[in-house]
């Protein structure tokens, strides 16, 4: 029996932050992980990946249109190095990987590859390549994050029908993609293979694309998409989807549609990943959709048991999970931690880029509360036309009483990025004159955030 404070298990982004935050403060930290490589599912085959095919395959696409002669660069016919690309991408993600291990050698964090399972009282059996290792610890955070969603009648064969992981790793570019899911995962992957000469059809059973965004910008962003080439099928429930020969799929829409392709991306979400790990002994009850059900400490019905990321409530966010590795140890060593879910932002990596933070207009509808709304476009923003990059807007929500800003939804170049100013003004609870009255260096994509603050009191100045 190896005795430590406290044993993670789980090294994704809030396992492996939780390990380290814990170690920062003294404790002594063991974390169980299964995969050779750290850094879970987002960051071996998720968020990191497929953000730098999505690179990739944006540089691909401006160079093969008119994205350059725009700029006055005359280049000749461009060619596709798939194979290039996808190393480009696996080499990104092997140096994270290695970085987060260098992180934990830096922190003198133990780690255990191999299954875990709980046993109660405190103890950790890790099913290691050498047999099983019994571990115990005062303290024990369950990190074990998501796996993919399945669909009745859709038959995952781990190659033309597929998930996200396989849809980072094809090795030819499909004549036609099927995407089941019109959510973040599957915009992404399809924006990703319809640049590289796909023909993509995106298939949602309800009648909007991203589910739980602000539905002015949803709208938005079906609008560029759609000109962008995507094919989308709203309203539509996917009754089956199998193999049709060697090369070909059939997807069954409803009871008198089908759609023939090359290969099936199914990304309707993800569920909690709680397999194998002895909860039931442990005395843990999964609620009705198999969430760990926790505390507002992220404390289970467990003594010294307690859970984060994808396996309890909320979005299943890297950053959510980061954000609540962090408050769950400092509440165990401090007796105080903290996230603020308001200021929780959501970014979906499509060209122009889509992000969210706080509330949107329907939730605030629901609520009723009563706003203000301030919106601005980017075509009235200079470094925006130096970038060629105009479609979209800003939209900011404030309180009609107290102007405290309740949600900010973007559309537009880099937004993922401009996101976070509005993630700091909802945490700090400032007003969208304490936006406005902010001075942004011109010419920045930022002048927008600005200019939207301004337009929630009726005075934008550049339009």
């Amino acid at each position: 029996m190896t005795q430590h404070d406290l044993i993670v298990i789980g090294a994704g982004p809030g396992g492996y932050v939780a390990a380290i935050r814990g170690a920062q403060l003294g404790l002594n930290v063991a974390c169980v992980e299964k995969e050779p490589a750290l850094g879970g599912t987002c960051l071996r085959v998720g968020c990191i990946p497929s953000k730098a095919l999505l690179e990739s395959s944006e540089l691909f696409a401006e160079a093969s249109g008119k994205g350059l002669s725009e700029h006055g660069m005359v280049i000749g016919s461009v060619k596709l190095d798939l194979a290039k690309m996808l190393a480009r991408k696996d080499s990104v993600v092997k140096g994270l990987t290695q970085g987060v291990a260098g992180l934990f050698k830096k922190n003198k964090i133990t780690r255990y590859q191999g299954m875990a399972r709980m046993l109660g009282g405190g103890k950790v059996s890790v099913e290691t390549k050498d047999g099983p290792q019994e571990l115990e610890a005062e303290n024990i955070i369950i990190a074990t994050g998501s796996k993919v969603a399945t669909l009745p009648g859709v038959e995952l064969d781990g190659d033309r029908i597929g998930a996200s992981i396989e849809a980072l790793d094809y090795a030819t570019v499909p004549k036609h993609l099927v995407v089941i899911g019109a959510g973040y995962i599957g915009l992404e992957l399809g924006s990703v293979w319809k640049r590289l000469g796909s023909k993509v059809t995106v298939v949602e059973y309800l009648d909007r694309i991203l589910p739980g965004m602000d539905s002015e910008v949803a709208k938005a962003a079906q609008k560029i998409l759609e000109k962008q080439g995507l094919e989308f099928r709203l309203g539509a429930k996917v009754k089956s989807a199998k193999l049709k020969g060697k090369t070909k799929c059939v997807v069954e829409i409803d009871a008198q549609d089908a759609i023939e392709c090359d290969r099936v991306l199914l990304a309707v979400g993800r569920k909690p990943n709680t397999d194998g790990l002895g909860l039931e002994a442990a005395g843990i009850a999964l609620d009705e959709r198999g969430r760990v059900p926790v505390g507002d400490h992220f404390e289970t019905s467990v003594r010294g048991v307690y859970a984060i990321g994808d396996v309890i409530r909320g979005p299943m966010l890297a950053h959510k999970a980061e954000e609540e590795g962090v408050a769950c140890v400092e509440y165990i060593v401090t007796g105080y931690g903290h996230v603020n879910y308001d200021a929780i932002p959501g970014v979906a990596y499509t060209h122009p880029e889509i992000a969210s933070v706080g509330k949107t207009e329907e939730q605030l509808k629901e609520a009723g509360i009563e706003y203000r709304k301030g919106k601005f476009p980017f075509l009235a923003n200079g470094r925006a036309k130096a970038l060629n990059q105009t479609d979209g807007f800003v939209k900011i929500l404030a309180d009609k009483e107290t102007d405290r800003v309740l949600g900010v939804h973007i559309i537009g170049p880099r937004a993922g990025d401009l996101i976070a100013e509005a993630a700091v003004a909802i945490e700090l609870g400032a007003s969208s004159e304490d936006i406005a009255r902010t001075s942004h260096a011109h010419p920045t994509l930022a002048e927008v955030v600005k200019e939207a603050a301004f337009a929630v009191d009726g005075r934008a100045i550049h339009i």
